[in-house]
């Protein structure tokens, strides 16, 4: 895949609050430290797309299976969403990285993603993030939809479930995307 500045770096859901669901995360901060210490080498915007939800998430519904479960609206106040959004600290961003929040499970879904990728001719994407089987299948379907070359790094995404994260890597994501291991993509 051709590494220039028309490729953006995604570092998708690291938070602090997403990434404490794994049992261990520390392969997997490590492995994305060293991702985008590459991206930037290679000159790419590196994109930090974050979950996020007004003081008292007003963005969720009842009837959304996945949110209404997992936040607890009384409980989510101005404090605790600025809280919320806080990323790993061995991947925080630096002054010229972008930070995107989403309202919902894609990284182009409730948030101004695309305006950026558009803004800057962007039209290739290069993927890391928790859950493989949450924001990152559905960002790269619908960056596959609106016809973005993508390349996913395997051991820079997780999921609780690592089944359903080597089937999606092996016979998903490959339908829409390159999918390659870590060191492949740095050489």
């Amino acid at each position: 895949m051709e590494q220039s500045t028309k490729t953006a770096f995604l570092v998708m859901d690291m938070q602090l609050a997403l990434l404490s669901h794994l049992p261990d995360h520390s392969a997997l901060v490590a492995n994305v430290k060293k991702a985008i210490v590459k991206a930037r080498e290679y000159g790419m915007p590196v994109i930090h797309v974050v979950q996020g939800f007004r003081p008292g998430a007003p963005e969720v519904g009842s009837g959304n299976k996945l949110f209404s479960n997992f936040v607890n609206k009384e409980h989510w106040t101005a404090e605790f969403a600025a809280q919320f959004l806080h990323t790993h600290p061995d991947l925080a961003p630096q002054a010229d990285d972008i930070i995107v929040v989403k309202r919902r499970v894609s990284a182009f879904s409730g948030s101004d993603l695309e305006v950026i990728l558009r803004a800057q001719d962007i039209r290739h994407l290069v993927m890391t993030g928790i859950a493989t089987s949450g924001v990152v299948l559905s960002t790269l379907r619908e960056a596959a939809d609106k016809d973005y070359q993508i390349v996913v790094i395997e051991d820079c995404c997780a999921d609780n479930d690592e089944e359903v994260h080597r089937l999606l890597m092996e016979k998903i994501f490959s339908r829409q995307a390159e999918v390659l291991d870590l060191n492949t993509w740095i050489n």
